[in-house]
């Protein structure tokens, strides 16, 4: 049985799981929770070898401010070794991914499941 934790903040609740941290956001995704979940999603990505999940399963309402978040934390993983991944499968959300460009550089999974039994490429030179 697995315990949920209490939320960090009213839109974000993180947790370990399968060796990721999971950055599970909640409710409207708007400019004021962007200011709540900056300075935990910094923290996640802190590492040059974060390995992230951002869960957008239980969002209700997702503007710009959500797609700079999702950049920052691209940004902020993709210069190292780390590993970032998507969850999302709310039709406008995906539209709004597809239509910026950003399901290109950050394919959404449909499950938290699917995105954290995805293998890991393998490591070493390409």
């Amino acid at each position: 049985m697995r315990h949920e934790p209490a939320p960090l903040t009213r839109h974000l609740r993180v947790r370990r799981d399968r060796g990721h941290t999971v950055l599970e956001f909640r409710g409207e995704i708007d400019i004021a929770a962007a200011v709540e979940i900056v300075p935990h999603l910094d923290m996640a990505t802190a590492t040059p070898d974060a390995r992230v999940v951002i869960d957008l399963t239980r969002v209700e309402f997702f503007d710009l401010s959500g797609l700079r978040l999702l950049y920052r934390a691209r940004h902020r993983v993709t210069d190292g070794p780390g590993r970032l991944y998507l969850v999302c499968a709310h039709p406008m959300t995906l539209r709004m991914l597809r239509i910026t460009g950003l399901s290109r550089l950050l394919p959404p999974w449909p499950t938290l499941d699917a995105a954290l039994d995805k293998p890991e490429p393998p490591s070493g030179p390409v």
